[in-house]
């Protein structure tokens, strides 16, 4: 750990190592900082980055607090207008990062370099190819899903590029003029860091960190949320949707947006997740 001299106010680090051979911290530096161009519209703080390379990230440490629901309601709030910053088309990675994906482990989240063609451009049928597919093939070479659940989770990965789950995004999304939001991407509990009183993320309750940052669907980080819990989800979302109403439907859609991180966790942690992307599966054939 050591202190840097920010422009208002100093503040300690944090030393963040990946030696995985195909680790790239300098798209997680490049999301961090995609994600921090939101704050000057009110969208939720980030860690700032001092230093990056592909094996090693420093970066601010946040000062943490104990979560209220009134941290809570500001995160959700929050994190709307971070969504509304919006991006260029789904799939697409922080600007001024040339990585193809991001690496945890043996696995790895694609990004869509240019722009899909029209008929492939939408949320599912991108998800389908660069996400849901990719996992599964590893998972059926695994040994993980026999034949028969490897052909459910395909009819599923077809009916998204099909465009059968596709849906608006939040209001205030299509306001600022934006096809698809600038999402988080790996939005678990533990990415969410509640802020302590007094501090830079005082502001909007929480700040984000560990970011896979794209262009995604804003119900895709709502729903990760939910899938490992979230303290005082309901009152961070009730904040969310006041702000920027969600589309009709939504709590339907959960499901489906919670495949891709499941299916990537039977890839990191195998047997024990894959009842859940079967599960999540047959609600959606």
């Amino acid at each position: 750990m050591r202190t840097v001299l920010g422009a208002v106010r100093t503040f300690d680090t944090f030393e963040k190592r990946d030696e995985n051979p195909r680790a790239d911290l300098t798209g997680e530096a490049a999301g961090l900082r995609w994600l921090g161009e939101a704050e000057k519209d009110g969208g939720l703080v980030c860690s700032r980055v001092v230093e990056a390379g592909a094996h090693r990230l420093l970066e601010e440490r946040i000062e943490e607090g104990a979560p209220t629901r009134e941290k809570a309601r500001l995160a959700g709030a929050a994190l709307a207008r971070t969504h509304a910053a919006g991006a260029s088309w789904y799939g697409c990675p922080p600007p001024d990062w040339n990585g193809d994906g991001y690496a945890i482990g043996r696995s790895l989240t694609p990004v869509v370099p240019a722009e899909p063609t029209e008929a492939t451009k939408g949320w599912g049928a991108v998800c389908a190819t660069s996400r849901v597919m990719p996992h599964l093939r590893t998972i059926r070479n695994d040994g993980l899903v026999d034949a028969s659940e490897a052909r459910l989770l395909t009819h599923v990965a077809d009916r998204m590029a099909a465009g059968d789950f596709d849906s608006p995004e939040p209001s205030l999304v299509h306001s600022k003029g934006h096809r698809c939001s600038r999402i988080h991407g790996d939005l678990w509990a533990g990415n969410l860091l509640w802020a302590a009183e007094g501090s830079r993320a005082a502001a909007t309750g929480a700040a984000l960190i560990d970011p896979m940052a794209s262009g995604g669907h804003a119900e895709t980080d709502l729903a990760m949320l939910q899938l490992f819990g979230c303290v005082y989800l309901d009152d961070l979302l009730a904040a969310y949707n006041e702000v920027s109403p969600l589309a009709d439907g939504w709590r339907d859609r959960v499901g489906i947006h919670q495949l891709v991180p499941v299916l990537l966790h039977c890839v990191l942690f195998g047997e024990s997740y894959v009842g859940l992307a079967l599960s999540i599966a047959r609600r959606y054939a």
